[in-house]
């Protein structure tokens, strides 16, 4: 679509570098088994090369050999704006080859799509950064704002390899910089006939990975035994996997479903006495899996070890749990944790990061939305805050506000969350050209 006000930079190599870069991505295998083996380094310099390649000057940077980083900064026309961080992952999660119809180091592309591990996380958005960026370069464009590219490692194990580190160690490059983008937001939503959303995040629950420990005496498995580490530990998990956490609306929930239910005509007050906010995603159709994850903390059981023969009572059991907490609600999951482990278990944070709240009447959230819009006419942006995290946490620290917003057009029946981690992840090239096209227009004019 023309936009006679704001003419697009792209061109038509810089659609076919998305997917070529998409392809080529995924082919360089950088799986983050959080065991500290993983090597980003040939991707970042895949990425800085053709970085460098456009006229910047991107540094490498790393906190263990072998775990790159990339940063650049695009200086805009008007020094006196805020600049915009522009940040991806390089690394992926471990992909079971048997388990996928193409290899998931393939980066093949069949049938108008990309197959392969990072198509949607995240090195989709990894080559279509780069792609903007290139042609920028070609037609001589820049951006309004300094516009800061920063390329991460160890996104999906602690971020202390990546994001972490660069908060920590690197904070000068990213002077300036108030707000930022990144993955899991701007993708197509279809919540029912000519119903198509796209979701922009604006808020992340935080991350609580815990590690339980129950200790006991150890003995015979033939004698009774009143200080089983092992069954305290098992009433322990089931106490946690039963819980029913209490619902917690955060100004981006409450601004989702305020809107979403405006989009299906429904009319609520979400302070009304006795608002059912279950009764209300009822409502929503498939809509409702944008909220339902978001309305309250979680805390899901995932591991357990204990033991080593039958016959032989450990003395010592642990496990690990999987815990998300909104923002404000943080306090409240330390105190539950405490109540429903009880006596006898023991637990500690293995790894947390704190939620994340923005604003959804910002004027950059806006240009986001009409961005979107612009491109999918008929659409309509909402917000919505992750079930999960991003890299934003550690940018956080710097004082920069981070959205999710990696924009991809996908077809009816394109399960795009379901194939976050999953088999068979893959990306449709037509959605890489409109994820183009749209982080061309809204960076340009941010």
């Amino acid at each position: 679509m023309a936009d006679t006000t704001n003419p697009p930079a792209v061109d038509e190599l810089a659609l076919d570098e998305s997917v070529t870069f998409t392809s080529e991505l995924i082919r360089i295998d950088t799986t983050n088994s959080g065991d500290g083996s993983c090597r980003e380094r040939p991707a970042a310099e895949y990425v800085a090369e053709r970085l460098a390649a456009a006229g910047l000057e991107p540094a490498l940077l790393e906190r263990t050999p072998g775990r790159t980083n990339v940063v650049a900064r695009i200086a805009g026309t008007d020094p006196s704006a805020d600049a915009l961080l522009v940040h991806g992952h390089l690394d992926v999660v471990p992909a079971e080859a048997a388990d996928w119809t193409v290899h998931p180091f393939s980066g093949e592309v069949r049938d108008g799509v990309v197959w392969g591990r990072g198509a949607v996380d995240m090195k989709n958005m990894d080559a279509m950064i780069l792609s903007v960026v290139r042609a920028w370069a070609r037609a001589g464009v820049r951006p309004r704002r300094d516009i800061v590219i920063a390329y991460t490692a160890d996104e999906e194990a602690s971020a202390a390899d990546g994001s972490g580190f660069l908060a920590d160690r690197h904070a000068d490059l990213f002077e300036g910089c108030t707000e930022g983008i990144s993955e899991s937001g701007a993708f197509t939503f279809h919540a029912g006939p000519g119903m198509s959303l796209y979701p922009i995040a604006a808020g992340e629950r935080g991350t609580g990975w815990l590690k339980l420990t129950a200790e006991g005496k150890a003995g015979h498995g033939s004698k009774v035994n009143r200080a089983n580490a092992v069954s305290a530990l098992a009433a322990a998990v089931a106490r946690i996997g039963e819980h029913e956490w209490p619902v917690r609306l955060t100004p981006t929930v409450r601004a989702a479903l305020t809107e979403i239910a405006a989009l299906h005509h429904i009319r609520v007050d979400l302070d009304a006495p006795g608002f059912d906010v279950d009764e209300l995603l009822g409502k929503l159709g498939p809509a409702a899996a944008l909220v339902e994850a978001t309305v309250r903390n979680s805390a899901n059981p995932t591991m357990l070890e204990a033991g080593y023969k039958v016959n032989v009572i450990p003395g010592r059991a642990t496990a690990h749990v999987d815990g998300r907490m909104l923002p404000g609600a943080e306090d409240e999951f330390v105190e539950t944790m405490d109540r429903l482990t009880g006596p006898g278990v023991d637990w500690e944070f293995d790894h947390r990061e704190v939620p994340l709240e923005a604003p959804v009447d910002s004027p950059t959230y806006a240009k986001m939305r009409a961005a979107v819009e612009l491109f999918d006419p008929g659409s309509h942006a909402v917000p919505y805050c992750m079930s999960g995290g991003t890299d934003a946490k550690q940018f956080s620290r710097l004082g920069i506000t981070g959205y999710g917003f990696s924009p991809l057009k996908l077809p009816v029946g394109f399960d795009y969350q379901a194939l976050f981690h999953g088999v068979d992840e893959r990306v449709p090239v037509d959605a890489l050209h409109f994820g183009v096209r749209v982080l061309d227009h809204f960076l340009r004019t941010a």
